[in-house]
């Protein structure tokens, strides 16, 4: 049974809204293509990311999962993610190759948690993925920040290998993760 939408609004779902608030900050904010507006960019990027392992952590901790949060948690991470990483190729601050291919990942995994749901299997973020949230966050922080040294260039780098190895994770592993859902 699905709890009523009153009950669905706990602190955790609460800061995923804040999430997807902030998008339109960062995204305005790297359009000044000042040194404050990077700042700003980067500061409210900061706070987004960071809700992103709260909230996380206060539904998991206190037993405040909801659908509500199931659903719109993945989709204020891409949505964060996908506006900030597009808005900095399109500024020239980052590759476009870098964009699309962490940008095909995210898709792909996305599609394949969809496609297994169909069958009720939930596929959570392994640590992996997690780490990768975390990594990509770091370097797109230091992309706003630092761009264009050569020391980010090799940063993104990393980032783009470290995305890539935790999507095929997913797809090597799926059998492994759907029977221990299943199990």
């Amino acid at each position: 049974m699905i709890a009523p939408m009153s009950e669905q609004m706990n602190l955790p779902n609460v800061l995923t809204l804040v999430r997807i608030a902030l998008v339109p900050i960062v995204l305005i904010a790297l359009l000044q293509e000042t040194d404050s507006g990077d700042v700003i960019a980067a500061w409210a990027f900061a706070i987004a990311a960071a809700t992103d392992w709260f909230d996380g952590y206060l539904a998991r901790s206190r037993n405040l999962i909801t659908t509500f949060g199931k659903v719109m948690d993945p989709i204020a991470d891409k949505l964060l993610i996908a506006t900030t990483l597009i808005t900095l190729s399109a500024l020239g601050d980052l590759s476009w190759w870098a964009t699309g291919i962490v940008l095909g990942r995210e898709f792909a995994v996305t599609a394949l948690r969809a496609f297994v749901a169909e069958d009720g299997t939930v596929i959570s973020a392994s640590m992996y993925g997690k780490v990768k949230t975390v990594f990509q966050s770091f370097t797109v922080l230091v992309v706003m920040l630092f761009a264009p040294a050569d020391w980010v260039s090799a940063m993104v780098w990393a980032m783009v290998g470290v995305t890539v190895l935790t999507g095929l994770d997913y797809f090597v592993n799926l059998r492994k993760r759907t029977d221990e859902v299943a199990g």
